[in-house]
């Protein structure tokens, strides 16, 4: 028999498609959740305080549970020992982990058969509260946003092969349940409205642009994009010659990448279209499909907002060029699609297409382009043991092969990592020579990056002057090329510039700005946007600025539990704590336990608990009895109203209902604590 227990909408567990009976309590499926989705297994002290905490036994409490999952789940063995092992792999299938695992049971869900992808409904263990279990709760609301996530992931991933395919109609409901379960993102709406205009329902594709248009200027107040409406119109491709011939292909094919390079990016575009016309009317599958890599790596890289058609364009790369056995083009094609999902924070997806680039990878330069982007995914995530070890590897080999701009992509964000440990002196070495690089091979597009780390070293360091400079040519250049993802991380650090230099006017003015630019694109690197969300909450936490902090904090939380920023996540929570929330600051402890980033160890030790928001006693900050209102000045600062805070955090909290909205993500009023340290 083939069992399945189904926890995302309604929990059941079947065989053979018939529903048996479910164990006794809510507690149950609880505690079943929490051991398949941990990140190892969890010891039974853990579990016991987790759930049974107000049990007269809880460990007494946790055997009954265990043996009655056993019952019910009728798999002896299963759920035993200390940490408790699941053991079910194998034996019964869990629809959650489908959708999570970045091997085989994915791609069943998303490739061999992705029918049982519409069949999801429902979040994460559907309308199971534990209000006595706090802890619990903040695990649960958390992963419900990550697997929300996930859920929209596979959904696209398989809306974006069928368009590639050719199947558009059939990539229509995949579409339109991605843009269900997320409204607010315009690549969902872009997606849908590319599958109608290729099906050839052109009315219906420009009802949706009109649809997705209206529902962003009213919500979030921005107007979407240009790519959403240049979706809706087929390209027809351009005019191809009477007789298709490999050299004009060719030639099409080198003059698109020259011009890419050089900056002329729309000529570009259309020489790189001209060359997969070409190459397909004479038949040459292998250079269609080169033409394709370029053309898809073109409109990821060198052109903003269209990482959509990209990624179709991609996996139509792949299709032409397993036709053509060119193996070399299918892998630098999973390798940009994963840039594209780690870019997107998509985790599963991404880990998805990066381990097939490496199962199929030959020599230096593929193996250390996919480890740069794995390292950068690895960074995001928050495991950084991975990240360093990847990111190391990737310099090295991309030295022995000869790719300079490989390997100063790699160091920065080599460089990055090691800044956000506080490996200060490491992070120094790596980001100077990836600078030495750039400038070396005048790689003007990518300079801000490296500039603005090095800025931030510099103040670190104390040399404010230094870091003035570094930030302001970062800003310049960020703007000049065009750059939202630079533009960002250049402002955020002068913005940490304003705050050193007790500007908290240019700090506000600096990271709204640094906020506005990180987002402004619906192909965003949501790392950046989720920094400088933290940045900006932190801050206004030091000058006791609650009315700015709240939204901005719920903001924060809710980005890094769908994106698995795990870092972000734990910086979230303490944010929270800081707020009042008198739960935070151990959800924060217990979920940093798994990061080993000596900077966030010490920040979460630096955050005691405190009395409830509602009391009157002052905080305890590193055992130092301090007023509620130290960080506001001299007198306490004005009770803040309630507030819903910026509407853009609507996207990201849709799935939760009111009543949680207000639980979680707005804080309580009162509350401060010590500055957090930068980085």
């Amino acid at each position: 028999m083939e069992g399945t227990i189904r926890l995302l909408g309604r929990p059941s567990i079947t065989y053979d498609g018939v529903p048996v009976r479910s164990p006794r309590g809510r507690k149950s499926w609880a505690l079943l959740a929490y051991v398949l989705l941990a990140e190892r297994p969890p010891t039974r002290k853990r579990l016991a305080e987790l759930l049974f905490a107000d049990a007269e036994d809880p460990l007494g409490a946790l055997r009954w549970t265990l043996a009655e999952l056993r019952r019910a789940l009728g798999v002896r063995g299963a759920l035993c020992g200390d940490p408790v092992m699941s053991s079910l792999a194998g034996v019964l299938g869990v629809d959650v982990l489908q959708v999570l695992d970045a091997g085989g049971a994915a791609a069943g869900l998303a490739s061999a058969d992705p029918r049982r992808l519409l069949e999801i409904e429902g979040e994460l263990l559907e309308g199971l509260e534990l209000e006595a279990c706090p802890d619990f709760e903040s695990w649960l609301l958390i992963e419900r946003q990550r697997i929300a996530s996930a859920v929209e992931a596979r959904l696209r991933e398989a809306a974006v092969g069928l368009v590639a395919a050719g199947r558009a109609r059939d990539a229509i409901p995949f579409a339109s349940k991605a843009v269900a379960a997320n409204p607010l993102e315009q690549g969902n709406h872009e997606l849908l409205v590319r599958s109608l205009a290729v099906s050839g329902d052109r009315p219906a594709a420009l009802r949706q642009v009109a649809v997705c248009e209206d529902l962003l200027r009213r919500e979030l107040g921005i107007e979407a994009s240009a790519a959403l409406r240049q979706a809706s119109a087929v390209d027809r491709g351009p005019a191809l010659s009477v007789v298709g011939s490999r050299a004009t292909a060719l030639s099409a094919f080198e003059a698109g990448r020259a011009a890419v390079a050089a900056g002329v990016v729309e000529s570009g575009l259309e020489c790189l279209r001209r060359a997969v016309s070409e190459a397909a009317r004479c038949a040459d599958a292998q250079l269609q499909g080169r033409a394709l890599v370029a053309l898809g790596g073109a409109l990821v890289h060198a052109i903003r907002g269209r990482d959509e058609e990209g990624a179709i364009t991609l996996q139509e790369a792949i299709l032409v060029a397993e036709r053509a056995e060119d193996r070399a083009t299918v892998v630098t094609a999973y390798r940009e699609l994963g840039f594209v999902e780690v870019q997107a924070g998509r985790r599963a997806t991404a880990e998805t297409w990066l381990a097939k680039a490496a199962g199929l990878a030959v020599g230096s330069a593929d193996t250390a382009a996919i480890l740069g982007v794995r390292g950068m995914n690895s960074s995001d995530l928050g495991d950084y043991p991975a990240a360093l070890r990847q990111l190391v590897q990737s310099t090295e080999l991309a030295a022995e092969c000869g790719d300079a701009r490989q390997q100063a992509w790699s160091l920065s964000i080599l460089g990055r990592a090691q800044l956000l440990r506080g490996d200060y002196s490491q992070a120094r070495t790596a980001v100077a020579q990836s600078l030495d690089l750039v400038r070396q091979q005048r790689w003007v597009a990518f300079l801000p990056w490296p500039q603005a780390l090095q800025a931030e070293l510099d103040l670190h360091a104390g040399e404010v002057g230094a870091a003035g400079e570094g930030f302001e040519q970062a800003w310049a250049l960020a703007c000049q090329v065009n750059d939202p993802c630079w533009e960002g991380i250049a402002a955020r650090g002068l913005g940490l510039l304003a705050a050193e230099r007790g500007d908290y006017q240019g700090v506000v003015h600096w990271l709204d700005q640094a906020a506005r630019r990180a987002s402004r694109e619906p192909d965003r690197y949501q790392w950046v946007h989720a920094h400088v969300l933290d940045t900006a909450a932190r801050t206004a936490l030091d000058q006791g600025d609650h009315v700015r902090a709240r939204p901005l904090v719920a903001q924060l939380a809710a980005l890094a539990a769908r994106c698995d920023m795990r870092e972000l996540v734990v910086r979230a929570q303490l944010h929270l704590g800081r707020l009042g929330d008198p739960h935070a600051i151990k959800s924060a402890r217990l979920l940093a336990a798994g990061i080993d980033n000596p900077e966030l160890a010490k920040l979460v030790e630096g955050h005691r608990p405190s009395w409830p928001s509602s009391s009157k006693q002052p905080w305890v900050v590193d055992d130092e009895i301090v007023p509620r209102w130290r960080d506001a000045g001299a007198r306490p600062p004005p009770e803040s109203p309630t507030t819903s805070g910026d509407p853009r955090l609507l996207g990201d909290q849709q799935r939760l209902s009111p009543d949680r909205r207000s639980r979680r993500s707005v804080a309580p009023t009162r509350g401060s604590g010590r500055s957090e340290s930068r980085g």
